[in-house]
């Protein structure tokens, strides 16, 4: 054979080869049984990356196999267009483009045995884990779960507090990947679920959730659209802009209401013991924005329920005003929506929230606050609040430490 004919053997002479060198042969000898001589085999296996594949297995099908790899180097050998040969080895076209991106030869030639080598070499299992090799790190992580931080809050927080560590800049799939493996523990004296997570997930699955409303505000009131409110709110340049919502309890005969600063992300939980009519929802609206100073009581952005039916009572005895949601759009009170859906981590849906008192309610809301938070560039809203409101005193805000 010429010698500038080493690749211009078959494809199945090829194989041959490769399954004679898997299966332990010398190349010298593998390369005689195939009709090839030494050095084309040589080469062959130098062009392959000069490695062995051994498969102590079957590979799975949802994977491309050294035959799907061969049918696209000589598809693409021919000309043959890349949704053609996908349907032929019954891959899909995507799949194959990823395959002949991320597989090919630094010179941008798609080999197949060079390309099954790469495939394996990122396949091998099994791989160290970061959190089992590394006890410390796993001790901190732990920590921060256990004060009910989420797993990109930490993800973040350890790139700051380490930064000449980068072997601990872990990404938020690491950690959510050893919750869900059990291989992050959380102290006995802290844990209150089977999952550190605060959501309680013990696996993964498709996120959902409702509220029923209770029904549509009076038409007869005077309500004003979130539609009409002024440009400061919208664009969350001031503090004292709040949205607020209940969030209920079982057999809707308890609840909470749940108040959200729109700039600093400040929460305020106001309890409710003596239920949700729109008269103890008054009362208890007036009693904790009164307590406040009016640099904090700008607006109010509610949803139309029968629980704020006496909105202008409320606007009168405290300087806000209020505005609604429109029906069905819980999007117009994101901060507030996010919000209740990490209360109920405290507060879990079918429980009776009326046997929570206030000091209770306002000890949630201090570990709430002092969470750091991406959307505040990871300070805490705490932090937030205090930098916005210096003329304030701290005791007499219930939320600021």
């Amino acid at each position: 054979m010429p010698r500038w004919a080493w690749n211009k053997a078959s494809s199945d002479t090829k194989r041959r080869y490769f399954e004679l060198i898997r299966s332990g042969m010398s190349g010298q000898k593998a390369a005689a049984l195939v009709g090839v001589s030494a050095s084309s085999g040589s080469n062959w296996y130098i062009d392959a990356g000069s490695m062995t594949v051994v498969e102590e297995k079957p590979i799975s099908s949802r994977y491309l196999s050294q035959d799907d790899r061969i049918e696209i180097a000589d598809g693409i050998a021919v000309g043959e267009a890349v949704k053609s040969i996908a349907a032929r080895i019954g891959k899909s076209y995507q799949s194959v483009y990823k395959e002949i991106a991320r597989n090919r030869r630094p010179g941008g030639r798609y080999q197949p045995w060079y390309a099954h080598n790469q495939a394996f070499t990122r396949r091998r299992r099994p791989k160290p884990r970061v959190l089992e090799t590394d006890p410390k790190l796993a001790r901190i992580v732990a920590c921060q779960l256990a004060q009910k931080w989420s797993p990109g809050q930490i993800s973040r927080w350890l790139r700051r507090r380490y930064p000449h560590l980068p072997a601990w800049w872990i990404c938020p799939e690491t950690i959510y990947e050893a919750i869900y493996h059990g291989r992050i523990i959380l102290p006995a004296t802290t844990r209150q679920c089977d999952s550190p997570l605060r959501t309680g997930r013990t696996y993964r699955h498709q996120r959902g959730r409702g509220r029923s409303k209770d029904g549509a505000l009076r038409q007869h009131t005077a309500m004003r659209s979130i539609h009409d409110r002024p440009a400061a709110v919208e664009a969350r340049t001031q503090i004292g802009h709040w949205e607020g919502d209940l969030i209920i309890g079982a057999g809707q005969r308890s609840a909470i209401a749940t108040l959200v600063d729109r700039k600093t992300r400040t929460t305020m939980l106001v309890a409710l013991p003596d239920g949700h009519s729109a008269t103890v929802v008054a009362d208890a609206l007036v009693e904790t924005f009164s307590a406040l100073p009016p640099h904090l009581r700008r607006t109010l952005t509610w949803d139309q329920g029968n629980e704020l039916f006496q909105h202008e009572r409320i606007e009168q005895s405290t300087g806000l005003r209020i505005y609604f949601a429109d029906p069905h759009s819980p999007w117009q009170r994101p901060s507030n929506e996010n919000t209740n859906g990490l209360l109920r981590q405290y507060f879990p849906k079918g429980t009776d929230l009326s046997v929570h008192t206030q000091e209770h309610l306002d000890t949630v809301a201090v570990e709430l606050n002092d969470r750091p938070r991406a959307c505040l560039n990871d300070r805490t809203p705490a932090q937030l609040m205090r930098t916005s409101t210096r003329r304030a005193k701290t005791s007499s805000i219930r939320f600021v430490r």
